[in-house]
């Protein structure tokens, strides 16, 4: 079990980089995840994330475009039939 030393340093177990594709030199950051635990990952690790999270928001984005359109077309449409 690793310990903090007096500079609050850990060595991190090698399962534990391994198991996280931790190499010397990467940077890590601490992430605290929905249900408010802490999480290790490596910083590019976490800009994959960012990345793969805003392509979700914008596909939202766009679908929620599309039917407001067809949502205003039917609607005109359905004015002009009056």
């Amino acid at each position: 079990m690793p310990t903090i030393t007096k500079d609050y340093k850990v060595k991190i177990p090698k399962k534990v980089r391994k198991d996280l594709n931790i190499q010397q030199g990467d940077e890590v950051v601490f992430v605290k995840n929905k249900d408010k635990n802490w999480v290790l990952m490596t910083l590019e690790g976490l800009t994959d994330k960012i990345v793969e999270r805003s392509s979700d928001i914008e596909e939202t984005i766009t679908e929620s475009r599309e039917g407001f359109r067809k949502g205003s077309l039917k609607n005109l449409k359905s004015l002009d039939n009056r």
